[in-house]
């Protein structure tokens, strides 16, 4: 996986996942990698980039709101969302995002 995302020509959308974890994995790793492996192969999914340790931001990039839903009604994505608020974060934050204008070398 690419460190930064080859994204297409804006408008998209964007999610980003601030979070911060609780102490030990606890199976935390193999989902996660799971849950990126799930999310390349939904419709309208563009890329992903993920930063940080004591606070992390993954950004998953998205065609439409609708492909966003459908990522969100996915039932292991699902699971892994409740795994998450009982086992792996002590906080975390979602935003979405509709990204007007992208740039860079």
């Amino acid at each position: 996986m690419a460190a930064i995302a080859q994204t297409p020509e804006p408008p998209y959308y964007a999610v980003i996942f601030t979070s911060q974890r609780t102490l030990g994995d606890q199976g935390y790793a193999e989902v996660a990698a799971r849950m990126v492996e799930l999310a390349a192969a939904q419709p309208g999914f563009l890329g992903i980039e993920t930063a940080g340790r004591d606070v992390a931001i993954t950004v998953s990039y998205w065609a439409d709101l609708e492909s966003i839903k459908r990522w969100r009604a996915n039932l292991d994505h699902r699971e892994a969302r409740r795994l998450g608020h009982e086992r792996w974060y002590s906080s975390f934050h979602v935003r979405v995002a509709r990204v007007e204008r992208a740039y860079g070398i």
